[in-house]
This record gives structure tokens, C-alpha cells and sequence, in this order.
């Protein structure tokens, strides 16, 4: 995994270190005292879902597709606001059984930032460092949240201190957490609105992705190349890498959409 982040994870050096130093100390330690809780924020594109998927991947075999992983969206499993109460009993029975089954199972929350407020708070009694929840022994579970909320924090903070001419490598946790957690907490858009989440402090890594630049982008076009098993050209990486857009409308140093775009664009140069 930790190979696998260096080699194909562009430009975020704090993910690398905070996703690495969590897991290993999770998986090192026998007894738990609590699932392990990561929140992963940053704008579109800046590979938020790549991440969780590539960790599933290294900790479960099958992946995203192994029985003992478990994944919600809201606009797919939580659709309507009305219905809120129905389901916040069935996902606590849903993390009860799947915890029955297996201590060992993995719950990956998409698009947080979309949650109707109130719902996750439902699984707040399974987060925490109790031993026993509804007869569950959950200490090895894991979770993670991946929101666009904080992205815009994030990307301001990057911004600044680029203009203080600080490189991203310096960029520290200190820096961010703050204002992501603010961000997050006091935004009644976002599903951890007013969260006992963040108020009990639950959350044991929260993890800021950067915006990319431009020659992260490149990176994403070359790999995406090879990937996809066309010649890597100079001229087309840069040609796909001009075709997306950038701010701040002055300097466009960062990209609006990350690498998300990256794939459908290379089509349009071939």
C-alpha cells in the first residue's frame, strides 16, 4: 500500500503520511480500543476515492467487492429527507449484523457532504472506545468518511501559502485541521453538521487532499495513458493538461477538477 500511494498518489504527501501512520498502527495493535474512524476532504478530483478504494483493496481481498465491505451513498441509499428516521434504524442494524458477522468489516461513507444532517449520528455508539455495543464486539471495524466538504478551506489555505511562497511538502496537518473541522461542523449542507462525530472527537485522522497543479495533472494524463495502452506523447499530455481549468482567473495555478477529468479528455486527442 505504502508503495503503491508513493508510486500513484500525485501530489499529496500529507495523505500518504496520515493514511500510512493510521493503518499501521491500527493493524499493529491486537486489541483496539476503537474502530479506526478517517475522514477524508478535499475538492473533486483530488483522488479522495481512489484512496479508499486502493486501502480496501490492500486490507480485503475482493476489494470493494468483498463481503466484509460495506459502502453508502446518500443519493443512493439515503434519498429522501423525509424518510430520515426509517433510515437511521436501518443502517444501525445494518453496522450491528455486518459487526456480528465479521469485527472485522469496513464501512466507507461517499459523499458526506451530501448526508442529510443527523443520520450518521446514528453510529456514534460504534465509533467510540466503549467495549461492547448492542452485544457487538466492533474495536476492529474501520470507517471512512470522504466529503467535498472542507475542499474549498483547503483550497484557500493551499493558495495562501503558495503566494507566501511555502511548498506543498511544507504544507503541515496543523495548517488545515482546524479550518476543515469548522468548515465541516458548522455547515448545515454538510452531514456532519452539529455532529457528535466531530464534537466527541471520533474522528482519529481527518485527512485534507490538496488541489493539484498542473503538473500533477500531467502526471494523472501520462499514467492515464499507460493505463488505457496508448503512446505516452508529449504533446497530447500537454494538450489534455491545457484543456482543463485552473484557478485562481489570474494565476491558474490549481486545477478546478483535480485529475477527474482526465480520462474522458484524452479521447479528444487521440
Amino acid at each position: 500500500l505504502e508503495c503503491d500511494l508513493a508510486m500513484n498518489l500525485v501530489g499529496q504527501p500529507l495523505v500518504r503520511q496520515q493514511v500510512m501512520k493510521g493503518v499501521r498502527e491500527f493493524l499493529e495493535n491486537r486489541n483496539p480500543v476503537k474502530p479506526l474512524v478517517m475522514s477524508f476532504h478535499g475538492s473533486t478530483g483530488t483522488g479522495k476515492t481512489y484512496v479508499s478504494s486502493m486501502l480496501i483493496r490492500y486490507l480485503f481481498q475482493g476489494g470493494l467487492q468483498s463481503p466484509y465491505v460495506h459502502q453508502f451513498s446518500p443519493i443512493v441509499h439515503f434519498p429522501h429527507a423525509e424518510r430520515i428516521e426509517q433510515y437511521k434504524e436501518s443502517l444501525k442494524r445494518w453496522i450491528q449484523g455486518n459487526l456480528t458477522n465479521c469485527g472485522r468489516s469496513a464501512f466507507l461513507f461517499d459523499e458526506m457532504d451530501k448526508m442529510h444532517p443527523g443520520l450518521i449520528d446514528v453510529i456514534i455508539p460504534f465509533l467510540g472506545p466503549s467495549w461492547v455495543v448492542y452485544g457487538t464486539n466492533y474495536r476492529k471495524a474501520i470507517f471512512i468518511f470522504v466529503s467535498n466538504a472542507g475542499g474549498e478551506q483547503i483550497n484557500e489555505m493551499t493558495l495562501d501559502l503558495w503566494r507566501a511562497r511555502k511548498d506543498r511538502e511544507e504544507i503541515s496537518l496543523q495548517d488545515l485541521e482546524p479550518a476543515i473541522s469548522k468548515a465541516v461542523f458548522e455547515n448545515p449542507q454538510s452531514g456532519f453538521w452539529k455532529s457528535g462525530i466531530i464534537n466527541e472527537h471520533l474522528i482519529d485522522f481527518v485527512v485534507p487532499f490538496l488541489p493539484l497543479k498542473r503538473h500533477h495533472v500531467k502526471q494523472c494524463v501520462v499514467s492515464e495513458l499507460v493505463q488505457q495502452g496508448l503512446e505516452v506523447r508529449p504533446g497530447v499530455v500537454q494538450e489534455v493538461a491545457d484543456s482543463i481549468p485552473y484557478f485562481p482567473e489570474e494565476e491558474k495555478i490549481f486545477s478546478s477538477t483535480g485529475c477527474k477529468t482526465v480520462a474522458s479528455r484524452i479521447s479528444f486527442f487521440f
